[in-house]
């Protein structure tokens, strides 16, 4: 997530894997554009789906300036 409220809605998060990137809507947990593998979709969404709340809650700190909480990654 970047920080700011420049940052534009909907709320959403930045994955990147080696030299592929995605754009996660936080709200349907699905990927809105990129380039990553039908895999790693799928574990990213997976993630996104069990911390949604979290994120949403990381989201509003971000649109304030404020430093968002660690999420556990996905293992």
């Amino acid at each position: 997530m970047y920080l700011g409220k420049k940052e534009h809605n909907p709320p959403h998060f930045h994955a990147y894997y080696q030299d592929c990137k995605g754009i996660f809507n936080i709200n349907s947990c699905e990927m809105s554009e990129g380039n990553l593998s039908k895999k790693q979709i799928k574990l990213i969404e997976a993630w996104a789906e069990l911390h949604q709340e979290e994120l949403l809650a990381n989201w509003e700190l971000a649109q304030n300036g404020e430093i968002p909480y660690k999420i556990e990654p996905l293992r």
